[in-house]
């Protein structure tokens, strides 16, 4: 029995690929969705995430894992999830098993970063991880270590990489339409009013610095195009009677090989959201720069910028599923999340003794 060219292609679902003569360029569609698990159920997985991966177009989500059982009737009927795709911590690693669960995204203080990331990629499926990557960088080395271990990928959630105009603008380091970078400032903060919150913990990884630093931090790289030879940093604290044990302001300045400084400052009691970039022949940036929506471009010449994004996370996850998908290297992998806070970490060394730091 013989089988048509057309019968062929019906039967393997391959539709509109403008495949020429022969069978060899037919390409056989790979899973069309991700799956996705969530690890930790707050605010950001739950009013962000969640409903990000409702509008994805290569993934999904698929499964959750908690320590908080009476938040599972509201997800299982939110979500339409599996009985079999619900997890705690002590069970998490049981999704080595699981078929439907292509990706775990660790979405809880960054002081437990490190544990449940290695947890995850003990299991065999890709790890993201959300910012800060951790709290130090041995930890951050001790992920990248586990997932190259188990031959996953790992991608750390810096959603700004992933938006239009800021990718736009990381292409600038190199073109340098307004010629070289003098200096540059960057800020990141809110008012953040609660008083007995995980943030206010420094064991679990509180902070402005780490918290909120890394967008100011992370811009200045990506913006510059270099790493940072040296830092100096400064606290504020004005609540002093909450933020006994961490920032609640830090101020800090980088130098970068090529002259260019950095102004950053980052804060969880006072709002802050700009980016400005100040070249030999103009200015531009951002303001805001890292909210979640509406970032707007500001230039010395009234150059207008690519648009925006409706969804950042989305476009976040999909870029990433996309890596997983066509084997590709992910946009921000682990070794970007590490630099981070090895600089963050030379912050609170620099705060501490009141000197600049050389990195």
């Amino acid at each position: 029995m013989t089988i048509s060219r057309r019968s062929f292609m019906h039967a393997v679902g391959v539709v509109g690929l403008g495949v020429s003569t022969g069978f060899a360029n037919i390409i056989i569609p790979q899973k069309k969705k991700l799956g996705v698990a969530l690890v930790g159920l707050g605010y950001y997985a739950g009013d962000l995430l969640a409903p990000a991966l409702q509008v994805t177009e290569n993934c999904e989500l698929r499964g959750v894992v908690t320590g908080s059982p009476w938040k599972i009737p509201t997800w299982k009927k939110r979500y339409n999830l599996k009985d079999g795709n619900i997890y705690n911590y002590d069970n998490m690693h049981e999704i080595a098993n699981n078929p439907d669960i292509d990706v775990i995204y660790i979405v809880l203080p960054t002081g437990l970063h490190a544990k449940y990331s290695i947890i995850a990629a003990n299991t065999g499926k890709h790890v993201w991880c959300e910012k800060p990557m951790a709290r130090t960088a041995i930890e951050c080395q001790q992920i990248i270590d586990a997932c190259n271990k188990n031959k996953v990928k790992l991608s750390i959630g810096y959603r700004m990489q992933h938006e239009p105009k800021t990718q736009e603008l990381i292409k600038w380091a190199d073109s340098k339409p307004y010629g070289k970078i003098l200096n540059l400032s960057a800020n990141a903060g809110y008012y953040d009013g609660r008083s007995d919150h995980w943030k206010q913990n420094k064991a679990l990884g509180g902070g402005a610095m780490y918290d909120m630093g890394v967008y100011p931090l992370n811009a200045a790289r990506y913006i510059t195009g270099e790493e940072p030879i040296s830092i100096s940093a400064r606290h504020e604290n004005t609540r002093k009677g909450i933020y006994t044990e961490v920032d609640e302001t830090t101020y800090f300045t980088l130098n970068f090989p090529s002259g260019a400084v950095a102004n950053c400052s980052t804060s969880l009691g006072k709002g802050m959201n700009d980016l400005k970039v100040n070249c030999q022949n103009g200015w531009y940036g951002l303001s805001p720069f890292q909210s979640y929506g509406g970032i707007r471009e500001t230039t010395s010449d009234g150059r207008t910028l690519v648009p925006t994004v409706r969804n950042q996370q989305a476009r976040q996850m999909d870029d990433d599923a996309l890596a997983i998908l066509n084997s590709k290297e992910v946009l921000v992998p682990g070794e970007e999340g590490m630099r981070d806070i090895a600089i963050v970490e030379a912050a609170y060394r620099s705060a501490s003794i009141g000197e600049l730091v050389r990195l």
